[in-house]
This record gives structure tokens, sequence and C-alpha cells, in this order.
């Protein structure tokens, strides 16, 4: 799924309000859809190949509000791509808190010079 991403004023930013997400706004338009939110802040390289940064020892956020569609995408992003620690973070409303995470990311990767990075819990 896509991210609700605005480069127009050369600086990316999302074009959401506050208190809603893509996500939110695909699964309201298609209510029967099985909308599943999850990658949507990591670099394309990462998403496939977690061991990329860090050997895998970092996290992914997922979130829908389809509990068998979360486990068949929990089951494709362990078994065909290794990630280790997927965190499920509830329903789609969820979204709005990963889709904020593009943009912290994007700045992070503007300090260190490249994208290839992601997230860790701690606890």
């Amino acid at each position: 799924m896509s991210l609700p991403i605005d480069f127009t004023e050369g600086r990316m930013k999302l074009f959401t309000s506050t208190g809603e997400s893509l996500g939110e706004r695909i699964q309201s338009a298609f209510p029967e859809a099985k909308v599943v939110k999850a990658m949507n802040y990591i670099a394309a390289g990462v998403m496939v190949n977690p061991n990329m940064v860090a050997r895998g020892d970092h996290d992914l956020f997922m979130c829908g509000n389809d509990g068998a569609a979360k486990q068949t995408i929990s089951g494709l992003l362990k078994h065909a791509f290794g990630w280790q620690r997927i965190y499920g973070l509830g329903d789609i409303s969820a979204a709005q808190a990963t889709e904020g995470l593009a943009s912290l990311d994007s700045r992070v990767a503007s300090v260190l010079g490249h994208g290839m990075i992601n997230f860790k819990v701690s606890h």
C-alpha cells in the first residue's frame, strides 16, 4: 500500500490530516477489502532483505482490520523475506502511526545520507 506523500514543496510531507491515514481512507472507500498496512516506512531494499541492516535485529509494524489477512501477510514477511519480529499494532487506525514513521524515517535517512535504516523497539 502506498503512502500519502506530497513532494510539491521540495520536501516530503504527508497529505493526510491529523487523525487520519491513507490506509483508513482506502479501507473506508472499499469496506470489503482486506487492507493490511506494513513496511510503508522502510526502504525497498530493507523490505525484502531485513538483514541488510543490523542483521535483522530490528522491527516491523503492521496493522489492519482483518485478522486472517494479517496472519497471511505476517507469514509471508517471515518466510519469504526473513522478518523476525513483527508487531501487530491493531486495526487500520494504527496506520496513522506507521505512516507518520515515514516522515521520521525520511529525516533520519537525510541525516545519515542513506535510507538503509529501520527502527528497533527496546524494552
